[in-house]
């Protein structure tokens, strides 16, 4: 903390700074309550989400299942492969966030006469399945982003309340206490200066 000035600027100086503050503290806490429930909104997001992969995987695996052979895992990693996850991007309490679109994937093909005729459901059974995990994996980078801001915002808010608003305060409170004091000593002061003009010209009695 820099020393304190006992000055009559330096007073300015900490009640313009403390207005300063006090002005700007509840836009900080507006923007904490903001992204708490963005918060909240994302793990409602992920817990659904995470739901739905899990069914989506199960009715994979059911389609899997009627295969009977091992090797059609290796089939279905070759076919089914993202070439690219399309996202936008939005603004949320002022943080920059990705947004899920939709994947695309890589064109891949097969013969329908050497596969079993199931295949194509299948393959969309399992391309919903890697779909829903990319935005799952969206979702979780917008939890890390807004989690991240939370962070930076409620360290903010904790610094203007806990410390740069009562130290304004407390400033302000000292540099007044010691300019009464200056204010009264100097009183005192030209009170006795003026009576000893008065004793040194010989009017102190007329002066009573």
């Amino acid at each position: 903390m820099p020393k304190v000035k006992f000055t009559k600027n330096a007073l300015k100086v900490e009640r313009d700074n403390l207005k300063r503050f006090s002005r700007f503290l509840p836009t900080l806490q507006l923007k904490k309550q903001q992204l708490q429930m963005e918060m909240r909104k994302r793990v409602e997001q992920i817990e659904l989400i995470v739901l739905k992969e899990r069914e989506l995987r199960q009715g994979f695996i059911k389609w899997l299942s009627l295969f009977g052979d091992e090797s059609k895992v290796a089939f279905f990693m070759k076919t089914v492969r993202i070439e690219d996850i399309e996202t936008r991007t939005d603004n949320i309490a002022g943080v920059s966030v990705p947004v899920f679109v939709s994947a695309r994937f890589a064109d891949t093909e097969y013969s329908l006469f050497d596969e079993d005729p199931w295949i194509d459901s299948a393959v969309n059974a399992l391309k919903e399945v890697v779909n829903c995990r990319a935005e799952h994996e969206i979702l979780e980078r917008q939890h890390e982003l807004i989690s991240r801001e939370l962070r930076i915002t409620t360290q903010r808010v904790n610094l203007f309340e806990r410390v740069m608003i009562p130290g304004c305060r407390e400033n302000i409170r000292v540099i007044q206490i010691y300019l009464g004091d200056q204010q009264t000593a100097a009183v005192g002061r030209s009170k006795i200066a003026k009576r000893k003009m008065l004793e040194a010209t010989g009017l102190e009695g007329a002066a009573a």
